[in-house]
């Protein structure tokens, strides 16, 4: 029975990934982290996530929590995250990181504490979204240069980042598939005169009240458009794909992991 650990156990997402790891077999809630100050700490960890009681108490020192647990799980924030990536590297400890919007300074730091650590760091832990990139990658080889490419994505109002690191890895995936430069040919929003290139990638973003998360990726040719598009309908979807990525990331050698080798998509 592999142990996990929630980094911020009382947010939205850290209860959905406590209440996931309830009916999955092979795992169990070991440990969970809030920030110092939290009204949460000290609180029984089942009790924060609303399940049942599990005798480990909240804690902002990550180091000490971890010594009952294998992997970490961490939906944060980048600065977070990279504290998170740190304290595991110096433990031996597993971790999957569902945060995004870290600056290439920070993917470079995450780079070298994964030469210690094995870890999965994706910008979307949804299996859907994680078939949606295989799709895109195949689509934009066969369409070749004929066909023009927008990306659409939408989320909460809350979410910080923009555009999603979901939509930046998509059009990452587009430009590599079409042998494209992202950043000579990404063309975030338009406004006035703005006459379309023949190789720009759009990228476009919404935010707009409690939207989960949506991507639309539309190949636009002449004659008939293609388009596929990933909704989704609960976080349950993210928290699921992150504990499959727990367990298959135990065992695994030291470095840097995406969803596209758990589900074996490469």
């Amino acid at each position: 029975m592999s142990k996990i650990l929630v980094i911020g156990i009382a947010g939205r997402m850290g209860k959905t990934i406590a209440e996931c790891i309830e009916d999955m077999e092979g795992v169990e809630l070991g440990g969970g982290t809030e920030q110092s100050g939290s009204p949460n700490l000290g609180k029984d960890i089942g009790h924060v996530a609303g399940i049942d009681e599990k005798g480990v108490k909240v804690s902002d020192d990550l180091g000490t929590a971890l010594a009952n647990c294998d992997v970490v799980i961490d939906f944060t924030t980048p600065e977070s995250s990279l504290q998170t990536l740190q304290v595991c590297a110096e433990k031996g400890k597993a971790v999957v990181v569902g945060t995004t919007g870290f600056s290439p300074e920070q993917r470079q730091q995450i780079d070298e504490i994964s030469k210690k650590i094995p870890c999965v760091v994706a910008p979307n832990m949804s299996i859907g979204v994680n078939v949606l990139f295989k799709l895109v990658a195949d689509a934009a080889r066969v369409l070749g240069d004929a066909y023009d490419v927008e990306i659409v994505e939408a989320h909460h109002k809350f979410k910080k980042d923009a555009p999603s690191g979901t939509a930046v890895r998509i059009s990452e995936i587009v430009a590599d598939s079409l042998g494209r430069d992202l950043e000579e040919v990404g063309v975030y929003g338009r406004k006035g005169i703005a006459v379309r290139t023949p190789k720009e990638i759009g990228i476009h973003t919404v935010r707009a009240g409690d939207i989960i998360g949506e991507h639309r990726v539309l190949f636009g040719g002449m004659g008939e458009n293609f388009e596929v598009f990933h909704r989704a309908q609960s976080r349950e979807t993210f928290a699921r794909g992150s504990i499959r990525a727990a367990q298959w990331i135990l065992g695994q050698p030291n470095g840097i992991y995406d969803m596209q080798d758990v589900l074996g998509l490469r």
